[in-house]
């Protein structure tokens, strides 16, 4: 039996990249996954259907983040849904958007999206799961790593660090609840997303050389992380930022 068994488990963005891997893992460890996406319902559809495949419960929800009311839609979603149950256990809030602009090519529109999608929508998301979250639940953000500076995403590295700092201070408030709240920063991480860029043998590389194991992170190493914080295990630990980055610049000092 899974040390989630029993539990219900919603993740932000959890179709695809580090939000399927949390998911996959979520569920092998016994948790029902409500896997929210976007708008790329057959990535949805496909890591549902993993999941089911490999003997775990999931089912698919729909919000778009970034547009007007997207947590309400989100928790709307989930309440109609026949398979959701009326506590949840686990919030992961993974999904994300990166703009690549320095601060001279960020107009406030790009700004504007990139904040209401990184650190506006879990601030609503987790607003509006307080009344489900079951004392002694979890909430995990996936953000970024503060001692890490990338100017080419400047507005998105500000989002991320904006939840990191929510984190430390929900994790204050929701105390006497018994429920956690921590967040993972991955580092350069194998996923479609950074495909293209990653098949360049120069970046490639490079990329590699940023950490000390000189290779590339996974996502399922992220999802191991995650998943130990949405653990009974991780009890004791709240308000903190875990570095999943593979010793990220440590290997230039």
């Amino acid at each position: 039996m899974g040390v989630l068994s029993g539990k219900t488990a919603v993740v932000t963005g959890g179709s695809r990249g580090i939000g399927r891997a949390v998911s996959e893992r979520l569920a092998r460890d016994g948790a029902l996954v409500a896997v929210h996406y976007g708008s790329n319902e057959k990535a949805a559809e496909e890591t549902v259907a993993a999941i089911t495949e490999a003997g775990g419960r999931a089912f698919a929800l729909r919000a778009e983040f970034g547009t007007p009311g997207a947590a309400e839609a989100l928790w709307a979603a989930y309440d109609a849904h026949p398979e959701a149950t009326e506590g949840v256990d686990v919030l992961v809030n993974n999904a994300g958007a990166a703009t690549f602009a320095t601060l001279a090519d960020t107009d406030e529109e790009t700004y504007d999206l990139i904040h209401a999608v990184n650190a506006k929508a879990p601030f609503f998301v987790t607003r509006a799961a307080l009344s489900r979250l079951r004392d002694g639940g979890r909430i995990v953000n996936v953000t970024g790593t503060p001692h890490i500076s990338l100017p080419a995403i400047l507005a998105t590295v500000m989002a991320k660090g904006a939840v990191n700092a929510l984190t430390r201070s929900l994790a204050a408030e929701l105390a006497p609840r018994g429920i956690t709240v921590n967040s993972v920063g991955p580092g350069i991480t194998e996923t479609d997303l950074n495909a293209a860029w990653l098949a360049d043998p120069a970046a490639r590389a490079h990329a590699a050389s940023r950490s000390v194991f000189h290779r590339i992170g996974t996502v399922e190493e992220v999802a191991d992380v995650a998943a130990f914080l949405a653990s009974p295990d991780s009890r004791w630990v709240t308000g903190q930022h875990l570095d999943a980055t593979g010793g990220l610049q440590m290997s230039l000092l």
